[in-house]
């Protein structure tokens, strides 16, 4: 029976010695982006939002209303290299979006790599 206990408390020890922990991710872009726009149908009456909410395991959630309506609620993978983003949306036929933060007068920004504002923080 000590034998038993000594093992256990082997295999015990083992386990919880070879656990470590996550790394602390503080990338700036953790948080909730979003953007209102004017709907691209003239005729259609809400606004369209689009909302980014990134967390640190680089996952995220997408959302896209129309007015009040989510039409659109998605996970998201997202990495960093150099400054640039890369924002991947698996099961939604949609590009791809590569970004950079950028702060101005205006706010802080999410903008692609040919200028266009993506989002804002919020």
């Amino acid at each position: 029976m000590r034998h038993l206990s000594t093992l256990f408390f082997i295999v015990v020890m083992t386990a919880l010695g070879s656990c470590s922990e996550a790394p602390e991710n503080n990338d700036p872009v953790i948080g909730i982006w979003g953007q209102t726009q004017a709907p691209e149908d003239s005729s259609a009456k809400h606004m369209e939002r689009v909302e980014w909410i990134f967390n640190d395991a680089f996952l995220g959630r997408y959302h896209l209303y129309q007015g009040e309506e989510l039409v659109v609620q998605s996970d998201f993978q997202w990495e960093q290299r150099g400054g640039v983003y890369t924002i991947q949306y698996p099961g939604l036929k949609k590009v791809e979006d590569v970004v950079k933060i950028k702060e101005s007068q205006e706010g802080v920004m999410l903008v692609d790599l040919g200028g266009s504002v993506l989002a804002y923080r919020e």
